[in-house]
């Protein structure tokens, strides 16, 4: 099989890594106020020249800064914009892990006035990364979704004065995740990943009781999504590469939501406007291929089969079976393999060594060339 020219590869990877442990301390002393926020900056870019060579040695393509330069894959990027604070959660979130499930009360987003970008958010990151990477490398960023601005707090968390009513609200959120879109794509970012959350908690029954809670009828909030990630994406670049990875949450081994992707997949694969999914299926939480009959031609669906949740390395033959599987439903050229999350959310929670972690990343790439002849 030829090896593909553009994202997602044959052998591609969600993004965060571990951090090594200096970076982590930066970023504990930077917000504890003991360490200046350039010191921060030079030691975590000081650090992702290392970490960029480490993936392009292994053999990928797609290429991150391992998001190095956050302390976690959201806040960083949504705080960004103004009129976007962190209060408290009233609703217990439920991790679960193989040994039991904790509730804890992460802090959630409020909308306190009209959405603003003032100025962009990853664009310095990605142009550093790209002085970092090598000739045959494609550079990849991933931003937060625009949905985590709402599912969590509801029409409660968004200031009724900037906005009275909801509609206007969402037309403000794709604008401003668009000019940061843009922005990037005018220093040549042509690889975007979204990570999404919110349409994989609408596959938990739990989770859309929590929908229900807020005052939501879940199905209509996934065409509002829908329409709301369609509304983000628009005016990209035709080259400009964009997938979406649905998350069922990842913390030190544990998951908030559970259940399949029927509930979401037709809107999801057929109506969302993405070139490509990166789409968890490391463990019976995910369910079956089934739902990929939804895949148009021209998309690609990248198998997580590879789990960041436990250091336990698979088997090569393990998850040529499962792609196997996966290749009776929808043809294997619209395939691609990674591993089912980022292995580092944040500066804690990670659930291996970094040792564990590259025998993984090697996995992916080893595999995919056995499976399709090239990474």
């Amino acid at each position: 099989m030829p090896a593909k020219s553009k994202p997602p590869f044959r052998a591609d990877q969600v993004g965060s890594l571990i951090r090594p442990d200096n970076v982590r301390q930066a970023r504990k002393d930077f917000e504890a106020g003991k360490l200046a926020e350039a010191e921060l900056v030079k030691l975590q870019r000081e650090a992702i020249g290392p970490v960029v060579k480490l993936q392009e040695d292994i053999g990928f393509r797609a290429v991150t800064d391992g998001e190095f330069n956050r302390g976690g894959w959201q806040r960083d990027f949504l705080l960004g914009f103004e009129n976007v604070k962190l209060i408290p959660s009233k609703v217990p979130v439920r991790f679960h892990k193989a040994d039991g499930v904790a509730l804890q009360q992460p802090p959630t987003m409020q909308i306190s006035g009209k959405l603003k970008r003032v100025k962009p958010i990853f664009v310095e990151d990605f142009k550093f990364l790209k002085t970092k990477i090598g000739p045959n490398s494609t550079p990849k960023i991933t931003i937060p979704s625009p949905t985590l601005l709402h599912f969590r707090g509801g029409r409660e968390a968004i200031d009724k004065v900037a906005y009275p009513t909801i509609e206007e609200f969402y037309v403000d959120l794709a604008r401003v995740y668009r000019e940061e879109i843009a922005d990037l794509a005018k220093e040549g970012c042509r690889y975007l990943q979204i990570d999404e959350t919110n349409l994989a908690y609408l596959c938990d029954p739990a989770l859309r009781e929590h929908a229900k809670s807020l005052g939501e009828d879940p199905d209509q909030l996934l065409k509002t999504y829908a329409k709301l990630l369609n509304d983000t994406m628009s005016g990209k670049p035709d080259d400009m590469v964009i997938c979406i990875h649905l998350c069922r949450g990842n913390y030190g081994g544990a998951w908030v939501a559970e259940g399949g992707y029927e509930p979401v997949a037709e809107q999801l694969l057929s109506e969302i406007n993405a070139n490509g999914y990166f789409l968890e299926y490391d463990s019976d939480r995910a369910g079956g291929f089934e739902p990929l009959r939804f895949l148009p031609k021209g998309k690609i669906a990248v198998l997580g089969l590879i789990t960041t949740k436990d250091g336990k390395l698979e088997t090569k033959d393990t998850i040529k079976r499962r792609i196997d599987e996966a290749s009776k439903v929808v043809p294997i050229e619209q395939l691609a393999l990674s591993p089912q999350c980022g292995f580092a959310s944040g500066i804690e929670g990670m659930a291996m060594t970094v040792d564990q972690e590259i025998a993984k990343l090697k996995l992916v790439v080893e595999t995919a060339r056995d499976v399709w002849g090239d990474a």
